[in-house]
């Protein structure tokens, strides 16, 4: 298992800094997550042959290793235009993750939930495009559901990856994203067990069930406005069932990717980083 650190809430830290910050916090492994000096949202990747050597050497100084690359594309979209550029960000990004000897991207279906029809065309046309470039580097995919996606069901997430009928696609499962996996229920095992063994990869923070109540617990201005709304937090600040998250991985002897995925502290980024990998290798009895 490898248990890894989604920098997201160090990026204002040099890519030096950020690999020494991931060692100094205790974690083995970074999830190299979207940076604006590295591999920008949405956006060509901003790094060259040199950055990329150098990076490999801050990981090696630091005794860091990088568990995935994590782009984020619209490869889904509904404009043509921007799903050809995506493609083209995704192709070079491969490119990045095999000179850095990382054979894993994780990533999210990236559309939209207002045109899932279209959408879903799209993302098969991305992947028609990208699985012989995947399968020519040995490049694995894991791919999460995200809320606003055009999946954002933990069924439908699974269906899909199935659907594309390829070993080395899997499943992302972030614990943030529970309650819309299944409409609010937040009914973990029946999720992991529909996921089986295509569940290689898990993010880790908490949040609030935004079905779970009526009034005013999520209030948003001007009323009627359309919002998605989740949070990044630490283990035991929402309400997701970590006790069963834990107790199934054990269960499935999981072996993949757990990466501590809290965003929402920066102002204590460190003490938030430190209790998860705690909380994290306390769950899973490592």
């Amino acid at each position: 298992m490898k248990l890894a650190l989604d920098p997201s809430m160090y990026t204002s830290l040099s890519l030096k800094e950020m690999v020494d910050k991931t060692a100094e916090l205790g974690y083995e492994y970074i999830e190299l997550s979207p940076r604006e000096d590295f591999c920008p949202f949405y956006k060509y990747p901003k790094v060259d042959k040199n950055q990329i050597k150098q990076l490999k050497e801050y990981c090696r100084d630091a005794g860091v290793k990088i568990s995935s690359l994590l782009p984020l594309y619209y490869w889904a979209g509904p404009e043509e235009d921007r799903r050809q550029a995506a493609v083209r960000n995704w192709k070079r990004a491969i490119e990045i993750a095999v000179e850095l000897d990382v054979d894993l991207m994780n990533s999210e279906f990236n559309g939209t939930k207002h045109n899932p029809v279209v959408c879903e065309e799209m993302f098969i046309r991305s992947m028609d495009e990208l699985i012989p470039v995947f399968e020519k580097e040995g490049v694995k995919l894991n791919l999460q559901a995200h809320p606003y996606d055009f999946i954002e069901t933990n069924t439908g997430a699974v269906d899909m990856i199935r659907a594309l009928d390829r070993s080395w696609i899997n499943l992302v499962y972030s614990t943030a994203h529970t309650f819309y996996y299944d409409d609010g229920l937040g009914d973990i095992a029946p999720m992991f067990d529909y996921a089986g063994d295509r569940l290689t990869h898990v993010l880790f923070a908490d949040t609030f069930n935004h079905k779970a109540a009526q009034g005013l617990r999520y209030i948003v201005n001007p009323p009627g406005v359309e919002a998605t709304i989740h949070q990044h937090l630490n283990i035991g600040e929402g309400e997701v069932d970590f006790d069963t998250i834990f107790r199934k991985l054990r269960e499935m002897e999981f072996d993949g990717i757990v990466t501590n995925a809290v965003f929402a502290w920066v102002d204590k980024a460190d003490e938030s980083s430190r209790f998860m990998l705690q909380k994290i290798k306390e769950g899973l009895e490592i």
